[in-house]
């Protein structure tokens, strides 16, 4: 995908013809970000495959069976890639992948991923088993449906194809594969027993345990969660979870596809939330209440629970508060909704946004994105490395925050750094993890070792 650069100042970011780059003067010319292109062949992108995104949706289902057909080198994308935590079985954590030779290349694969299949199946018995196809797959034609079909019949369990070749398209055309995938799944478990009073989480994949913090919320206003799709996830919960009455999406970008189709299917409606800062959580927490307004007490039950949340961060946050005030951020996330949350933290906190970017934004969401922020702001859609260097540079930002692959860059340009990715250990969603992420963000922004940055010195010189 071409980049595309959007600030709201004049002349301080010059044209990068050669990535047809657009330049933003707010108020004086149309917002036009150009997005949901492919990545330019040979050119510095930031934005992962097909099979990259269908992994980040299906991985945390703990008691699947997920099999790489394809070369053993994508399967350096699987092994315990995110955090994804579980409360029981862990055969997600374990990598397989059917290692496609020359030979297999040659004479074809369907044979080899045929007996992968019932060995796997035989020795760790998983609930379902998924089949990640990939580039070489696309090329020599194995008919990875009919295989587990067969495996299917021969097993008694779902073998499920996931059509993810990674040329079809982007990060986002995985979210799509997976969620297709998924949906072959809901509809195929007993629903006796779910409360009229009931949700599915999308979109939360529990890296650090926030699956679990969201879900005490949800049961403390007496919100019954069916399945969290996929984080903490379970086979058995995602065949039943057409039961529940309402979809809460916590990522658009990767879940909404599976909003969709439920919504099709099944009459399931769905709103989008966010568990990032006070006011989303708060807000995500309020919509659900409110759809369930034929129960007056659990509205009541759910402001309970947001004062006494933010009544126990809120004295330490006003301290960090004091220390942040002032301070400038630059976030590139995956997506662009995680975007608009990590604004309004930050804003919280003092601190004022001066980069935003995302993967897999689109025409809408970089919209939004431009009406949030402030007059100078550069919004930019699938950066590369070079780019954003410049413009942390040229924005003077004290904070990057990103994912694995912006935390050298921050790192080389002098500046603190958050990950609000797959790598982290501490939840940052929920009350808790609002206090996890001002902690994180004064503990390194306000670092000493800064002041030995060249160019970069904060208070006096360290002599010596």
């Amino acid at each position: 995908m071409m980049t595309n650069i959007q600030t709201n100042t004049q002349n301080d970011i010059p044209i990068l013809k050669e990535r047809e780059s657009q330049i933003h003067q707010k108020g004086k010319a149309p917002f036009n970000m150009t997005c949901g292109k492919h990545s330019l062949a040979g050119s510095v992108s930031q934005r992962a495959c097909v099979f990259c995104g269908s992994r980040v949706v299906l991985y945390p289902i703990a008691d699947a069976l997920h099999l790489i057909h394809g070369p053993i080198g994508c399967a350096a994308y699987t092994w315990d890639i995110r955090g994804a935590l579980s409360s029981g079985p862990e055969l997600h954590r374990l990598s397989f992948s059917t290692d496609l030779r020359e030979k297999d290349v040659i004479f074809g694969g369907e044979k080899k991923l045929y007996h992968a299949l019932l060995d796997l199946i035989d020795t760790h018995r998983p609930r379902a088993a998924f089949v990640y196809s990939t580039c070489i797959v696309g090329i020599i034609g194995d008919d990875v449906a009919a295989v587990c079909r067969q495996v299917a019949e021969k097993t008694g369990i779902p073998v499920l194809p996931v059509h993810s070749e990674g040329f079809k398209g982007t990060k986002k055309d995985g979210y799509k594969a997976a969620c297709t995938a998924l949906f072959n799944l809901v509809g195929q478990g007993d629903v006796s027993g779910i409360s009229p009073e009931s949700i599915n989480i999308l979109g939360e994949f529990n890296i650090a345990g926030e699956a679990w913090i969201i879900r005490d919320y949800y049961r403390r206003m007496g919100i019954e969660v069916v399945a969290v799709m996929t984080g903490d996830g379970r086979v058995d919960e995602v065949r039943r979870s057409h039961g529940a009455a309402l979809n809460v999406v916590q990522c658009s970008g990767a879940m909404t596809f599976l909003a969709e189709m439920m919504k099709e299917r099944y009459g399931i409606p769905y709103i989008r939330v966010s568990y990032f800062g006070i006011e989303d959580q708060s807000k995500a927490l309020y919509d659900v209440a409110a759809h369930f307004s034929d129960r007056p007490e659990i509205m009541e039950q759910t402001r309970q629970i947001v004062r006494d949340e933010i009544g126990r961060i809120i004295p330490e946050l006003r301290r960090i508060r004091e220390a942040l005030k002032g301070k400038r951020a630059a976030i590139y996330v995956g997506g662009a909704f995680k975007a608009f949350s990590l604004i309004k933290a930050l804003r919280c906190l003092g601190m004022n946004v001066v980069l935003a970017g995302s993967q897999t934004g689109n025409a809408d969401d970089y919209a939004m994105l431009r009406d949030m922020c402030d007059d100078g702001t550069v919004i930019l859609d699938d950066a590369n490395p070079l780019e954003l260097s410049k413009f942390i540079l040229e924005k003077q930002a004290d904070l990057f925050i990103g994912g694995v692959k912006e935390r050298p860059i921050a790192y080389k340009m002098g500046i603190g750094f958050c990950d609000h990715n797959h790598e982290r250990k501490i939840p940052l969603a929920g009350y808790a993890g609002m206090l996890n992420f001002a902690r994180e963000v004064y503990g390194t922004v306000t670092s000493p070792v800064w002041q030995f940055v060249p160019g970069r010195r904060r208070g006096p010189e360290v002599k010596g």
